[in-house]
């Protein structure tokens, strides 16, 4: 789930929409640095090249993205009013370790969501790294890393939201989860630094929970907010397709199905829903 940066020198509206804010402030998390930048060609980018400079975690939110991506290098949409932002961290261990990490950034974006929205809020996680709103994907996550010698150095965990506004379906690859807002959705406007604040707070509190316990808890709390589990899904790698019931994930996050050839355990792969 772990992407290599690219070349770098770190290598329809809803009137009137109501804006949310009636949720409790958030506690912004201790030691934990906050850039908010007018415009970048990318967080994840700009959270590589701020890297040497920091002392401890940070937050680097753009108003304005220019050049966002997602997985596979795909292009991400990202127009003003939606929710760009990177987090840079130096974790302990390896890839796999930090791998684990875009689930607790999953868990982070749904319970920011619930809290800024309220709980009735219809939201779902995706495997690997997507967050789903009535179904349709309304955030993305994008782990990239720097190191060596089979340890992480850098990691920065992306995160793109749509809070005002979602690519047209004709933008996306064909069979892809249909692109939603929050906005479109939902009627609700959330601001990009308030969305920040809760986010930052919920994944403090998730990470705590992972250095303490370890991935179990994780684990069990994204398949509780897990799409589709027990259901028929398609897995694919490249020109290989699986075609199984979700029966989990196991504890390297990996993918687990069962189909008529048994079960799998698939590490990467791009997930299809039957009607997606």
């Amino acid at each position: 789930m772990l992407q290599q940066p690219q070349p770098n020198r770190w290598s329809a509206r809803l009137s009137p929409p109501l804006r949310v804010n009636n949720a409790a402030p958030s506690i912004w998390p201790d030691n934990v640095a906050r850039h908010i930048l007018d415009r970048v060609d990318s967080t994840n980018a700009e959270a590589f090249r701020l890297a040497p400079s920091l002392t401890g975690p940070a937050w680097i939110m753009a108003r304005k993205q220019e050049s966002g991506r997602g997985r596979r290098g795909r292009a991400w949409t990202d127009p003003p009013g939606n929710f760009a932002a990177t987090l840079v961290l130096r974790p302990a261990g390896g890839p796999s370790d930090a791998a684990r990490l875009s689930f607790v950034a999953a868990l982070a974006v749904h319970d920011a969501l619930k809290t800024l929205c309220g709980p009735s809020l219809n939201i779902a996680l995706k495997w690997p790294n997507d967050v789903l709103l009535n179904g349709g994907k309304l955030s993305g996550i994008l782990l990239e890393s720097t190191g060596a010698a089979g340890q992480v150095a850098t990691l920065a965990i992306g995160i793109g939201i749509n809070l005002a506004a979602a690519p047209d379906q004709a933008a996306v690859e064909s069979g892809a989860t249909r692109p939603v807002s929050l906005l479109g959705e939902t009627g609700l406007t959330v601001a990009p630094e308030d969305f920040l604040d809760a986010l930052a707070a919920q994944f403090d509190a998730w990470h705590r929970q992972m250095l303490a316990y370890g991935f179990a808890p994780i684990r069990s709390a994204w398949l509780a907010r897990a799409a589709k589990l027990g259901e028929t899904i398609v897995a694919r790698t490249g020109g290989t397709e699986t075609t199984g019931r979700f029966d989990g994930i196991d504890e390297t996050g990996a993918l687990i199905l069962t189909g008529p050839r048994g079960r799998h355990v698939i590490p990467a792969a791009d997930i299809y829903f039957s009607g997606a």
